[in-house]
């Protein structure tokens, strides 16, 4: 465990329209809709949904007046991710140690009550206008405090865990967001890809990810790398203006059934270059999962020294090319797919170059 984080708690996104939002990640990737807290449980300045599937909880909340910083932060940034919270075991350790270790706070520990008893929170700013916030639960077996039961079912896709989570950081500034994520929260260095790992003709990026020792945690960051033209990573950067998350990974124990269900769904994934399944095999060797499946539905499978993954990627959920999803299956691996690098990002500058961004 680092400095007290037990898990990802829950991640929250800043959208447009919360309602709207809800029923898309119900209806596209099979989220039950839980709970609500807006005007009519007592917050008259915003709305938000709870929604669950197994071991992940996503909040999706929307400014209802026009002077509420988010719409600000809406207006630069479109739909995205702003907060990815942390249960922790002793929020007032876990918070002093990340302030007095360079972390800027954003909300000094405090109380959160209803009805159903209280939590503890509190909050630091990361990279671009992202927070972490801390929740120390104190056995509190609601939701979150102010949320109140909204049970809408959708049609589950097997999506189990957060897996990992993504930031883009501008050039130049990932080895100190690397450093950042040790001194404040005990995250340490997994794992690093320079621009000899991650290129193509064209473009070209580094990756350093940091994880908590029981690796429940993971946290990739990326920035752009020189290259011809312009990087995914940089791309990202202009749109959202400065650093952020540009995905969440879904983790799934039955790939095929996920991908086969958000499909039918009318899930938009990133398409796989022809000639892909022509050496896969050769390069991959033997997986338990069944090969024909596996290439029906552009599935990308690669493998290291501990075992082999199979994952795929959404193009990105909103019309600016930022956030996006990836959906994981690990059979033993630990890695982040580093042979599929090439083939993914030369399907990404197709997408750029489509977009007038390459």
């Amino acid at each position: 465990m680092s400095q007290g984080l037990k898990r990802i708690h829950h991640v929250e996104f800043v959208v447009g329209n919360a309602k709207q939002a809800s029923y898309f990640y119900r209806q596209g990737f099979g989220f039950d809709q839980v709970g609500y807290r807006g005007p009519e449980t007592g917050f008259p300045d915003q709305v938000s949904y709870l929604l669950e599937q197994n071991n992940i909880w996503l909040i999706l909340t929307t400014p209802l007046r026009h002077d509420d910083p988010l719409n600000t932060w809406l207006m630069l940034h479109g739909d995205g991710v702003r907060d990815i919270a942390f249960e922790v075991e002793n929020l007032d350790e876990v918070y002093s140690k990340a302030v007095s270790n360079g972390a800027r706070s954003f909300r000094e520990p405090t109380v959160d009550s209803d009805k159903r008893g209280s939590i503890r929170t509190a909050a630091i700013h990361t990279y671009g206008e992202t927070l972490h916030t801390f929740i120390q639960r104190d056995g509190y077996e609601g939701m979150l405090p102010g949320f109140e039961p909204a049970e809408i079912k959708g049609r589950g896709t097997g999506l189990q865990f957060i897996d990992h989570v993504v930031g883009n950081v501008a050039d130049r500034q990932m080895d100190k967001w690397v450093d950042w994520y040790d001194r404040t929260l005990g995250l340490s260095k997994f794992v690093s890809y320079d621009d000899n790992d991650i290129s193509t003709e064209y473009t070209a990026l580094r990756s350093t990810v940091v994880a908590s020792a029981d690796r429940a945690i993971k946290f990739p960051i990326n920035e752009p790398a020189a290259g011809k033209k312009k990087s995914q990573i940089q791309e990202y950067i202009d749109s959202n203006l400065t650093a952020g998350v540009q995905h969440l990974a879904f983790n799934t124990s039955n790939i095929l059934d996920t991908i086969k269900a958000l499909r039918a769904n009318g899930v938009d994934f990133l398409p796989v270059p022809e000639g892909y399944y022509d050496n896969v095999w050769e390069r991959v060797g033997v997986v338990e999962e069944d090969k024909g499946r596996v290439k029906d539905l552009r599935i990308l499978v690669d493998r290291d020294d501990s075992g082999y993954l199979l994952q795929l990627f959404t193009r990105p959920l909103q019309d600016r090319p930022t956030f996006f999803i990836e959906i994981i299956q690990r059979s033993g691996s630990d890695s982040f797919g580093k042979g599929n690098f090439k083939a993914l990002f030369e399907t990404i500058e197709q997408e750029q170059t489509l977009r007038g961004n390459l």
